[in-house]
């Protein structure tokens, strides 16, 4: 039987960023679930296409820049005429400089380059301010709609610069940079003015604020971290599907500019 509070099968959701290894997760866990799901990113990906072939019926992709309005604009048409208004948004999408990134990427906060701040506040901030405009916008004249603002324990508390003491011990100038921290901060309070502002229009905006996730790091980042987590472990790639779930299904109907945090411990301590 299924469970009325946490179904979602009438749910047309949107996920940006669905190309990358959360963003297609979260995809496929809303399809084995009944709902229908639009993937939103700059390319697709071969694992994408594969969803789409398995959920030929019920899953669509659509080449879209979250930076770019007009994209957007575009986006939500053919999203209306294929399925119908969204029911749900899914802000995925986030941009972070990886470890193996020039040093200026990771080096000292005052040697950050100008462009890779612009660059990732762009897609991180930027992207979730032109999505919500353009799906939220459409939800609140439809007077329904659960927007999802993924974010970071990095926007909750500062990175934990001694989990890359061992890069720095080894020679390198090793900091987890400053943008994506800034950008992540910033999604927290972006969600908040957006449930009070859509509140009457039944359009609720919450935000998921997730730990690391695995995906092969390398044994030296993964010793520290599991050491400094209270639960031991990065999480896996499906742990935060059930968060999603709740704050799009009914069973978060109440819920609304709120912080769900699902992070292993990390902020507890």
């Amino acid at each position: 039987m299924t469970d009325q509070l946490f179904d979602v099968s009438n749910k047309i959701v949107v996920v940006t960023g669905v190309s990358g290894q959360l963003g297609l997760g979260y995809a496929g866990a809303f399809l084995e679930r009944g709902a229908k799901v639009v993937g939103l990113d700059l390319s697709d990906s071969a694992a994408v296409t594969e969803l789409a072939e398995k959920h030929i019926d019920s899953f669509l992709f659509v080449q879209a820049d979250v930076t770019m309005k007009a994209s957007l604009v575009s986006a939500l048409t053919a999203i209306t005429s294929h399925f119908g208004v969204p029911s749900a948004l899914i802000n995925n999408a986030a941009i972070d400089s990886p470890p193996s990134a020039p040093p200026e990427e990771n080096g000292r906060f005052e040697d950050y380059p100008e462009k890779s701040w612009d660059k990732v506040l762009d897609v991180n901030l930027k992207g979730i301010f032109l999505s919500c405009q353009v799906f939220g916008g459409e939800m609140a004249k439809h007077g329904r709609g659960s927007i999802i603002n993924v974010t970071s324990i990095y926007g909750v508390v500062a990175p934990d610069q001694s989990l890359y003491e061992y890069r720095r011990n080894r020679g390198e100038v090793f900091y987890k940079p400053i943008a994506y921290s800034a950008s992540k901060s910033g999604v927290l309070n972006l969600s908040r003015y957006l449930a009070v502002y859509w509140a009457k229009e039944s359009v609720r905006v919450n935000s998921l604020t997730i730990a690391g996730v695995f995906n092969s790091q390398e044994s030296g980042f993964l010793d520290v971290y599991c050491k400094r987590i209270p639960i031991g472990r990065m999480a896996k790639v499906d742990e935060y599907h059930g968060a999603m779930v709740f704050l799009v299904s009914e069973a978060s109907s109440y819920m609304t500019g709120s912080n769900m945090v699902v992070d292993g411990g990390w902020t507890a301590i």
